[in-house]
């Protein structure tokens, strides 16, 4: 799955505990409603965020992540998280070049029009 739009928030790495650690980075979505998206990044991968900056248009990969836990009291409960394991910079979109439009002067004029000739254009 991939989640694409304008980098909101690259947080700071956090090391959870000795051999574990996580990052997170909120992309918004470029829709007529924003969806401002939180995706972890974890171990090795935080560092794919070192290179990026707050605004850059991106395209992120990743992967939804599900686990259970039974609380003390015995209530299951769901929770669920988003894993990038890509990113990958948008290059801003280019308006297709249109040709230049030469002059007026660069036309010759009509010299056999007749205004009184019928025309088969059907407006």
């Amino acid at each position: 799955m991939e989640v694409t739009g304008k980098i909101k928030v690259i947080n700071a790495e956090q090391q959870v505990s000795a051999s574990f650690r996580k990052r997170e980075l909120v992309v918004a979505t470029e829709e007529q409603y924003p969806q401002f998206i939180s995706i972890n990044f974890v171990q090795d991968k935080c560092d794919l965020l070192n290179n990026y900056n707050v605004g850059e248009a991106v395209k992120v990969s990743i992967n939804l992540r599900g686990r259970e836990w039974v609380n003390p009291q015995g209530e299951t409960k769901y929770f669920n998280d988003i894993q990038g394991w890509r990113i990958e910079r948008l290059q801003a979109e280019q308006p297709a070049a249109m040709p230049a439009m030469p002059p007026a002067e660069a036309f010759a004029p009509a010299t056999d029009f007749k205004e009184e000739e019928h025309d088969d254009l059907p407006f």
